[in-house]
């Protein structure tokens, strides 16, 4: 994530822009309102967006223009517009206006509608975080203000928790050296902290708010751009130019964490603000059904034209035939020719058929929609209780496409996994502590107890689950290897400490680093507080503070970490921890233990654990002293400097001996490899496009399942040569056919995985970089746009013919440039999924959206087209709903054009036996009212409900029938095909049955006009699509049966209304079938002329239906649901519990994405130092009222260097503590009482100890001075024992002292005393350097007690 996007630098240097064209004045908004800069159509506008974003898309003057406009993007939207004008002409006219411009208002107010309705859900969240309040320098002081009201040149004042309202430069903070801490769990979904820290003189200038309001800095930048990680610019001030990188910005959508208040001065605001430029831009998303009835609404409207040609050219013809044979029939036609005839004709056979293409089918799809959205959203398998959060369809226009899905772009944080690491298992000394399902080597198994350190959602650190074997091991103290184990989680790490009340908080550059000390916490190993040169831990509740003598710190080529430290004791260690690869190299030998421990770590990486080795030594006084000169020597060469450190380090880091193993797990989803499997049998390719470093990912993907170990890894290096090598091969450098659209060979021969970065797909493929692009050069292919071509399909063809692809370190715009590759080159359906707004862009720019409603923000969430609560319910949206979805929608299509082709084809037959004089066949209501009531009911009872070929559960369990959808295979252009000759032949036997029925009848009473003609064709017609949607229903329910019933008694009711006498009474012209159903149907002859159409229209489809179930004629997927059918249902719905397991893999953790913080630690920058006047609770105890006690101390100063002083569980009233730097005054303290438990007080470098002195002093009054074991003036009574001790490092144990009043200078004491009463003590050290000393205090006869897990 740290990397640039290079394709924005490219550009930028190709075009020969100016690197530095963005200045800001601070203080200035006068300034920056005034300069503008060129809009569209030699306009201009502010060059300086302001803060207030807008994402949503209309507002009230725009909604009706922008959003018709939208709408008529749609071809049948023109299509339809273009018949009604052409109904406005009289003279062509041939149905009514009604027939076409109602259903099309409706349909368009219903779309209309449903894009108010998601506008305003965006125009609510923009409202929200525009109002968040903020404070904003005004004047000489700040003001609280709104996200909308921040300018560019702001200065804003932040609060602990707040997020960044718009990208900043920090200019100082409270913390030291104005560091800032922030969490970034909404930009690239990482809850671990990052630091940020201001420049050196901004944090020792601008100190307070007069200073910041006459802060008149200019900040000389780059132009807003998308780079995440990436910001060049200088400060200019007083005269003085400072630089200006990343480190030094807040973006917008960062977290303040562990900083009480900062400063920044905005820099870039709204939509020019980094995370705003990478969200990309809203995109009307079209499924491939949508797509394809546009192209079927040309294909269908260039044959209607066709046919109407044709057929206009038939009437000409005919006109002229007539004319000819019926000369005497003359006057009629003088004003008019055939010619003309058929000009009219052909329009008014055009708006004739234009009925073909129903409007009514558009309107049902978005009530099915609809109706599917609110499946989902019902669907309590996909409901989340633990957070309450149910799956939420926000598009209600993409369900079908849920069943297309071929490939799914995850992020991995937040997504795949929790971002949230358990120390799980450990090996130490040789033996495992941990639960072993597979553990059978002969070793005893009697200790092996569960042991899970992890961290609740809600930050509370626990124990998951009994660890009693290893807390057994830890309080018996027998094993000195398992007590440096632990002391080495304690000390070896670089995590901060933060006490907040009586509760200890950390905080890591990783949640690894973080679990390991946790661990060691719960354990009795308690990391307490750090100096810049000591650390304190509490080990088994004594307190020891250990000298830091260097950090060797983490990095992605060492990957591994050391401290080097001197114990109270004197002796200097160095502990390791790493890589197995790097730390078993290193080892001094091969101990008894090794080749024990190198199984455990086998086994821990077939679990897919993320194993770490850890190691120390001890060195001795001289090696330390020689490596110590030449480390100082090489910190301060100028050249050469990180190279010659490695080398220092990789000397010291040798001859190490191995203590053992941790296990941590990168805790996933829950059911995430379960799902994983799931979807690769369902041939859905999974891709995982993440921000974190690659052996990180890699890992993640053996314990998902998405790598398995028989897969090849192919990485960048091999990547390239594999393409190379393919082109050479094929020799298809130039030429049009240069990719077979087939995977080639070399692509194909095994099981491979893509491991690459987001760097090598803009560089090698997108930009002219790589060797490929050398490749093609040489082999004449000049044409820039072509070799893009070329090395893009190369590439695409690579990576989708491997099992599973990883891009690793991708920023937020190579993730949608990855999807629009795809998408691009392969033509097809993209699922992305994502829970934070590094994710936007991504789910923006495939065909589906899905947003996790995570920790992570609601970024995702509001741009995606489905929310859902966890990866794992992938599945079923996709397996169940997404597939039901997709047969639903594609049964309905197919029995819409059947049922209008078989019922309004007829016109086309009718026109042959009228004198092609465009006249209709059916009454003008029926032409209305057919698609609308007549036939629309079962098709969408169909659309709705007709689901069951398996159930729910079998769907999960077969998810090899979800490949139907991929294949396009249920609706597609034969299948059309097959559907219009099925619906023509539907119509032609309604049609010409009931013309050979009326011929030469004329004499029956009702039988041979042309209104009965026309109801007993659309009565047959009617029928016969009734019947036939009937037989094909395989999932009848109470609605099915009342949709059919509902069809016919509508047709029954409409026709009673539209053909009564009164109606043809009041308006002639509109209601022109007076009766005519009554006296047809009434009329037994036409009854059975009405019972032979359907019988015959409906004999082909069962013949075809018995004939594919006798000879077995069926497909594959009918065969499997023939199959699934046939077992038994499961009792639970399948979740198939798929171990976590990598075999012959070992991965240690990745410490964070970049170095940790050992620098600021070393550098004393990250540690709080207290000030002039702090009080602080449990460091100096005076309480008033203290008996028989007398302490008089004047002008004593105690000036003591490197000295840390940390104190615990003490219980202090009245408690004062003035301390400044480490250096102390005390005078004139009177009637004192102390009672202190747990004090820790350290001072740097006396080496003498004295121990087993046991002294018991009661009524003492001593008084010592001067540094030369010189004692003047003491008045001392010693009852048993008199000790006089000068600079001497004493331990007391086992002592009792009463009422005692003790002045000692020069003099280090540590005292275990069980019991201390009404004691105080006066310690004046006078520039003591190098001085440790340590103090615990425990109740009168007990043992050291087990420290909490908050402590």
């Amino acid at each position: 994530m740290d990397g640039q996007d290079p394709a924005l630098g490219c550009e930028r240097e190709q075009k020969g822009q100016p690197a530095f064209t963005w200045e800001v004045q601070a203080n200035n908004r006068a300034h920056h309102e005034q300069l503008r800069k060129k809009s569209a159509f030699c306009l201009s506008k502010k060059k300086y967006a302001g803060n207030a974003i807008k994402t949503a898309k209309y507002n009230a003057l725009t909604f009706l223009p922008l959003n018709l406009y939208e709408q008529f993007h749609r071809m049948a939207n023109i299509y339809f517009v273009f018949v009604i004008l052409l109904q406005t002409f009289p003279e062509i006219s041939t149905l009514p206006w009604y027939t076409l411009l109602f259903p099309l208002s409706c349909l368009l107010t219903i779309r209309a509608l449903r894009d108010l309705m998601d506008d305003i859900g965006r125009h609510q969240s923009d409202r929200n975080i525009n109002s968040r309040p903020c404070e904003i320098l005004s004047g000489e002081s700040f003001r609280w203000q709104k996200w909308r009201d921040v300018c560019v040149g702001d200065i804003v004042r932040l609060h602990k928790d707040s997020l960044v309202p718009a990208d900043m430069l920090l200019l100082c903070s409270s913390e030291p050296s104005s560091l800032c801490y922030v969490e970034t769990s909404d930009i690239d979904g990482e809850t671990n902290l990052k630091f940020r820290q201001a420049l050196l003189v901004t944090h020792q200038e601008l100190t307070s708010e007069e200073s910041l309001a006459a802060f008149d800095g200019k900040v000389t930048c780059e132009e807003p751009n998308s780079r995440m990680h990436s910001f060049t610019g200088v400060l200019q001030w007083r005269g003085e130019t400072h630089a200006l990188d990343g480190e030094r910005i807040l973006l917008r959508g960062c977290k303040l964490r562990n900083t009480d208040t900062c400063y920044g001065l905005v820099i870039y605001a709204g939509f020019d603000s980094k995370i705003m430029r990478n969200c990309g831009k809203i995109k009307r998303k079209k499924t491939k059904l949508d797509r394809m009835m546009d192209r079927l609404v040309v294909i269908i409207f260039l044959v209607l034209l066709a046919t109407s040609l044709c057929l206009a050219i038939a009437s000409g013809f005919w006109a002229k035939m007539f004319q000819e044979k019926h000369s005497y029939l003359a006057a009629l036609y003088k004003h008019t020719t055939p010619a003309k005839q058929a000009f009219f004709s052909f329009w008014g056979f055009t708006i004739l058929l234009s009925v073909i293409i129903p409007m009514s089918m558009y309107i049902t799809f978005e009530f099915i929609y609809l109706v599917n959205s609110f499946f989902i959203n019902w669907d309590l398998e996909m409901y989340y209780a633990v957070k309450d959060i149910p799956a939420k369809a926000r598009s209600t226009s993409l369900n079908d496409q849920l069943g297309q899905v071929e490939y799914i772009f995850s992020d991995k944080t937040g997504t795949l996994t929790q971002n949230i690491m358990s120390f799980k298992k450990c090996c130490v000394n040789g033996t495992i502590y941990g639960k072993f399902w597979w553990w059978q080597v002969g070793r005893d198994c009697s200790w092996v107890e569960g042991l899970v350190l992890t961290r609740s959602c809600h930050g509370e650190k626990m124990l998951d689950s009994n660890n009693v074997g290893l807390r057994e091991a830890v309080q018996q103290n027998n094993d000195p290897v398992l007590r440096e184990f632990l002391r080495l989680l304690a000390l070896c790490h670089t995590v901060m400490v933060e006490e907040r009340g009586d509760q200890l908080v950390y905080q890591a550059a990783s949640p690894d680093e973080e679990a390991l000390v946790l661990a060691a916490r719960s354990l009795g190993y308690v990391f307490l507080s750090r100096t810049q040169d000591t650390i304190t831990i509490s080990e088994m509740g004594v307190k020891r503070t250990y000298q830091v003598l260097a950090m060797l710190d983490f990095n992605s080529d060492r990957k591994r970490m050391s401290v080097l430290v001197r114990d109270p004791q004197g002796t200097i260690r160095l502990y390791t921890k790493g890589a197995d690869t790097v730390i078993l190299e290193r080892l001094r030998g091969r101990g008894p233990n090794q080749d024990f421990t190198e199984r455990a770590l086998d086994h821990f990486a077939e679990e897919t654990l993320r194993t770490l080795c850890l190691a120390s030594k001890e060195l001795s006084e001289a090696e330390y002293d020689e490596w110590s000169r030449r480390h100082r020597m090489a910190n301060i060469l100028l050249q050469g400097r990180a190279c010659e450190l490695d080398r220092l380090y990789e000397e010291m880091e040798q001859d190490l001996e191995l203590l053992g193993v941790t296990a941590i797990e990168d805790k996933l989803q829950e059911g995430v490899p379960e799902t994983i499997q799931l979807l690769k049998l369902g041939n859905i390719k999974v891709w995982v496009l993440t921000g974190d470093k690659q052996e990180t990912a890699m890992n993640v993907g053996y314990a998902c399942k998405l790598l398995t170990d028989d897969m090849e890894i192919l990485e960048e290096k091999e990547v390239s040569e594999i393409l190379e090598a393919y082109w050479a091969r094929n020799n298809n450098i130039s030429g049009t056919d240069c990719v077979s659209q087939q995977h080639p060979e070399p692509f194909c021969h095994k099981k491979r995985a893509l491991v690459i970065s987001g760097d090598f797909v803009t560089g090698e493929v997108l930009q002219k970089k790589g060797r490929l692009w050398q490749q093609l050069a040489c082999h004449g292919t000049t044409d820039p746009q072509e070799q893009g071509s070329l090395v893009e399909k190369a590439f695409v063809d690579l990576a989708t013919s491997c099992q599973a692809v990883i891009c690793c370190r991708v920023t937020p715009k190579q993730k949608a440039l990855i999807v629009q590759l795809v998408k691009k080159h392969k033509k097809a359906t993209t699922l992305a999924i994502g829970d934070g707004a590094n994710d936007v862009n991504m789910i923006k720019t495939a065909d589906i959206g899905v947003g996790i409603s995570g920790l992570e923000g609601v970024q995702a969430v509001q741009c995606s087209d489905y929310a859902l609560a966890q990866f794992c319910y992938l599945q079923r949206l996709l397996l169940v709903h997404g597939r039901w979805g997709y047969l639903r929608i594609c049964k309905f299509l197919r029995y819409f054009f059947y049922k209008t082709f078989a019922g309004l084809m007829t016109q086309i037959w009718f026109a042959f036996h009228s004198g092609f004089t465009a006249q209709p066949l059916y009454e003008g209501w029926f032409l209305a009212l057919y698609n609308v009531f007549y036939t629309a009911y079962p098709v969408l009872s169909v659309g709705l409900l007709e689901q069951q070929d398996v159930s729910a559960k079998k769907s999960l369990w077969f998810p090899e029938l979800y490949t139907i959808g991929q294949q396009d295979k249920l609706f597609n252009y034969r299948i059309f095909s097959v559907t219009l000759l099925h619906g023509v032949s539907t119509s032609l036997t309604s049609f010409y049955i009931a013309l050979w029925a009326f011929e030469d009848h004329v004499g029956s009473r009702t039988v041979g006009d042309y209104e009965s003609f026309s109801v007993t064709v659309a009565t047959s017609a009617l029928l016969s699509v009734l019947v036939e949607i009937i037989l094909d229903t395989k999932f009848w329910t109470a609605l099915s049966f009342l949709m059919v019933t509902a069809s016919l008694l509508l047709f029954c009711l409409f026709s009673f209304l539209t053909q009564s006498i009164d109606a043809f009474r009041i308006a002639p012209a509109v209601f022109r079938f007076p009766d005519a159903t009554q006296n047809a149907l009434t009329d037994p002859y036409i009854l059975l002329v009405v019972l032979l159409s359907l019988v015959v229209n409906t004999i082909p489809s069962l013949t075809i239906r018995s004939y594919n179930a006798i000879t077995g004629n069926t497909s594959i997927q009918q065969k499997i649901c023939w199959k699934a059918r046939r077992e038994l249902e499961p009792s639970v719905e399948l979740r198939t519990h798929v171990p976590r397991g990598s075999f012959h893999r070992r991965s240690s953790y990745a410490f964070s994405h970049q170095e940790g913080y050992a620098g600021l630690i070393t550098r004393g920058e990250s540690l709080r130092t207290k000030g002039t006047h702090s009080t602080t609770k449990g460091t100096h105890s005076i309480t008033k009222g203290t008996k028989d006690t007398h302490s008089s101390t004047k002008g004593t100063n105690n000036t003591t260097k490197g000295t840390h002083s940390t104190t615990t569980h003490s219980t202090n009233k009245g408690t004062h503590s003035s301390t400044k730097d480490t250096h102390s005054i005390t005078k004139g303290t009177k009637d004192t009482h102390s009672s202190t438990k747990g004090t820790h007080s350290s001072t740097k470098g006396t080496n003498n100890t004295t121990k087993d002195t046991h002294s018991s002093t009661k009524g003492t009054h001593s008084s010592t001075k001067g540094t030369n074991n010189t004692t003047k003036g003491t008045h001392s009574s010693t009852k048993d024992t008199h000790s006089t001790t000068k600079g001497t490092h004493s331990t007391t144990t086992h002592s009792s002292t009463k009422d005692t009043h003790s002045t000692t200078k020069g003099t280090h004491i540590i005292n275990s005393t069980h019991s201390t009463k009404g004691t105080h003590t006066v310690t004046a050290t006078p520039s003591t350097t190098d001085t440790c000393s340590t103090t615990a205090f425990h109740p009168q006869g007990t043992t050291p007690t087990w420290p909490s897990p908050h402590s």
